[in-house]
């Protein structure tokens, strides 16, 4: 299936995404956004104009060249179809099995392993037909035979395992530990979660919260938007106090991992594109952690460079397209 793609507006860009998602019927890691025009407020209501943006969806796969076309066998001009029937006798003395009197010879030795079918052996030669047969097997041959383009971005650089879960160990009950259970079994009470809440001690200052349980996706939300709001506030409770600050992890359904992986797929997906079409590619708003992740895939890729641009909440990653960037062993 062929790339394609429709054009929106909208007030802001975010509104034209959504408008566009909506009328196709897909998820925004289906597609791939270019903004075209950013939204400008003008003043007082003059000079106003609506943000555009490109949705770009559909298979991105190689092109496949198509077979080639089926070519009629051409008549050999020493064997032209007779028209008139009274005209038959004359051409029958005219065959040739004689004429290339200094050629068995050569053909005997060509073909001492392979005897001539009778047919060609009586016309002295392969029929038109079966020329031009095997003149398609050789020049098929040598299609076959040619360098095949070279393989997108995700094949040359295959997208490395998802890393393995880290080693927890024991959960930990100590001060900064129970301040977080209490707080975190409070706003799920309130969400009415009955998620169970394990604290783990990882390096200094450094907490992991693992939310258990069935059915968990209200909490991790799109994209992990729930998840990160309850990892902020999460933070915000316990480091108010005003004592020795520390970082609070928070995951459930080992969500972070997955969502590594499928930042890592889409960011070589997206140079793969840039590389094609010589254009820069911009993504959708993302943290700093999932931004982070989209500049270490894309770091080494030859000739793809990446930069962010934009404010919180709505920062972005442009995945451009730089000739002059090596790669880097």
């Amino acid at each position: 299936m062929a790339i394609k793609y429709i054009d929106m507006t909208g007030k802001t860009e975010d509104e034209a995404i959504r408008k566009a998602l909506d009328q196709l019927g897909l998820d925004r890691d289906d597609v791939s956004v270019e903004v075209l025009e950013r939204a400008k407020k003008g003043f007082f209501g003059f000079g106003a104009s609506p943000a555009k943006v490109r949705v770009t969806y559909g298979l991105e796969d190689e092109p496949v060249a198509p077979p080639p076309p089926k070519e009629k066998p051409v008549p050999s001009p020493a064997a032209p179809a007779p028209k008139p029937v009274e005209k038959a006798p004359e051409k029958r003395p005219e065959r040739k099995p004689e004429k290339p009197a200094e050629k068995p010879a050569a053909v005997k030795a060509e073909k001492a392993e392979k005897p001539a079918a009778p047919e060609e052996k009586e016309a002295g030669g392969p029929r038109p037909e079966k020329r031009e047969r095997r003149r398609r097997d050789r020049s098929r041959g040598e299609r076959k035979g040619q360098e095949k383009p070279a393989a997108p971005i995700a094949e040359q650089r295959p997208v490395p395992p998802p890393p393995q879960p880290e080693v927890l160990g024991e959960p930990c009950d100590d001060v900064k530990a129970q301040q977080i259970v209490a707080f975190l079994n409070g706003l799920l009470e309130h969400m009415d979660s009955a998620a169970e809440v394990k604290v783990y001690k990882g390096e200094e200052n450094r907490y992991k919260v693992i939310l258990e349980g069935e059915k968990l996706g209200h909490l991790i939300g799109r994209r992990g938007e729930t998840l990160d709001a309850i990892q902020q506030l999460t933070n915000y409770a316990v480091n108010k106090s005003g004592e020795k600050r520390v970082r609070i992890h928070v995951d459930a359904e080992n969500y972070r991992l997955k969502r590594e992986q499928s930042l890592q797929h889409l960011a070589l997906k997206m140079a793969d594109k840039v590389l094609r079409n010589k254009r820069n590619c911009t993504l959708e708003p993302m943290n700093a952690y999932e931004r982070h992740v989209i500049h270490t895939a894309l770091q080494d890729v030859e000739n793809i460079t990446t930069y962010s641009m934009g404010t919180e909440p709505n920062r972005r990653v442009i995945v451009a397209y730089d000739k002059n960037k090596q790669k880097q062993e």
